[in-house]
């Protein structure tokens, strides 16, 4: 369908470009949202998708659906295939909390992305599968316990970490103080931390605040249950 208009969009956000979790993500599923709700909804949400996606591309380089998706859905949601676009939305327990803590830092997709390999183990590639099934069944069963032992990443975190100051003091700070588990958040720099009840995510957050006090670098720290709705207009 071609049509002879457009849109002239300004955004005004609060999410750091290089921070890790879902700058871009936010302005393309926020754009495309937008317009689909001045058109009179024409497409669903999960059609929305791909039109975000676009939004990344033009952002990244790459047209990929892992923070689009859940920005336009809500809740967790899992990308089986990009193409054929194939995404499931998988509701979360409902005293599901994150902690996010962001150092301000810019840290580049493109930079987080060239220390990776291009290959990894079987063993590395069990371990991984073996942990994204358990926190996918922990999620849907509930189970607390089951997502906080499956919060384990085993080929990109190790690369990545060594890029993020206090990396390793902050995730051990996150599980004394009651994380469910603890990791990257998107590609760095910012820190996450799930954990089950609001008072346990911020004493999670208290904890890591006094980190990066001691570090004496500045930072902003974000403590949300989980958005199982996805984008609204306020």
């Amino acid at each position: 369908m071609e049509t002879e208009f457009g849109f002239e969009i300004e955004i005004y956000k609060h999410i750091k470009a290089g921070s890790g979790i879902g700058s871009s993500a936010a302005s393309s599923a926020g754009a495309v949202f937008g317009i689909n709700e001045l058109l009179g909804q024409p497409f669903t949400r999960k059609e929305l998708v791909k039109f975000a996606m676009q939004g990344e591309k033009l952002a990244s380089g790459n047209a990929h659906a892992d923070n689009v998706a859940p920005a336009l859905l809500g809740g967790f949601t899992l990308v089986r295939c990009s193409n054929p676009l194939d995404i499931i939305k998988i509701d979360s327990p409902s005293e599901l909390y994150a902690t996010v803590v962001h150092p301000q830092i810019e840290l580049k997709t493109s930079d987080a992305r060239s220390v990776l390999k291009q290959t990894v183990s079987l063993k590395s590639a069990i371990t991984q599968w073996g942990n994204v099934g358990g926190l996918v069944a922990g999620l849907y069963t509930q189970d607390y316990e089951l997502i906080g032992r499956s919060l384990h990443d085993e080929i990109v975190e190790p690369l990545r970490s060594v890029l993020i100051p206090g990396f390793d003091l902050i995730k051990k700070t996150a599980y004394e103080n009651g994380a469910l588990g603890s990791g990257i958040s998107g590609s760095g720099p910012s820190i996450f931390a799930l954990s089950k009840g609001e008072a346990t995510s911020q004493k999670i957050a208290k904890a890591m605040s006094m980190v990066y006090d001691e570090m004496k670098l500045p930072y902003e720290i974000h403590v949300s249950k989980v958005n199982d709705q996805g984008m609204k207009i306020i």
